[in-house]
């Protein structure tokens, strides 16, 4: 069973993407047809002795997001923003090796925790990385677009 700070995962093929994609429409419809953007969305299929369930708005919105990825095939993970993961955790989410991922610490590339003799690592600070690291990537690409636009290259 995993514990808190591994979050709780749905590996590809768990569900069927049928399923996700058909509740996937539905919710999405529900969304772009309710007026009110931060009303709660009460489910009526679930009734129970206090009545009918209730979930906020942004909740059956990171569900449907859930849907999406499922629906193509992908697999979804949930993780407290506040979760302290290890180093091979943390490089999982990057998808790069552990040892790159330690040496990205030992510069304070990202800033990590000691537990002992083991690296700790808050998620925040690995999806802060990885955004920045996107973000960069993506500026560099566009820079040399332009340069190749520029020169004639395109």
């Amino acid at each position: 069973m995993a514990t808190a700070t591994e979050g709780r995962k749905i590996e590809p093929g768990t569900v069927d993407a049928e399923s996700a994609e058909r509740a996937l429409r539905r919710i999405r419809d529900y969304l772009a047809h309710t007026a009110d953007s931060t009303a709660d969305i009460t489910i009526l299929g679930e009734v129970g002795s206090d009545g009918p369930l209730v979930l906020p708005r942004p909740t059956v919105e990171m569900f449907a997001a859930m849907l999406a990825a499922l629906a193509n095939g992908q697999g979804v993970q949930v993780m407290p923003v506040n979760a302290i993961v290890s180093t091979q955790v943390a490089a999982d989410m990057l998808n790069v090796s552990r040892p790159y991922l330690i040496g990205l610490l030992e510069k304070g590339v990202i800033p990590f925790e000691r537990v002992g003799r083991h690296r700790r690592i808050r998620f925040n600070d690995v999806m802060e990385y990885k955004r920045r690291d996107d973000r960069e990537r993506k500026d560099a690409a566009d820079s040399l677009t332009a340069l190749d636009e520029e020169l004639g290259l395109l």
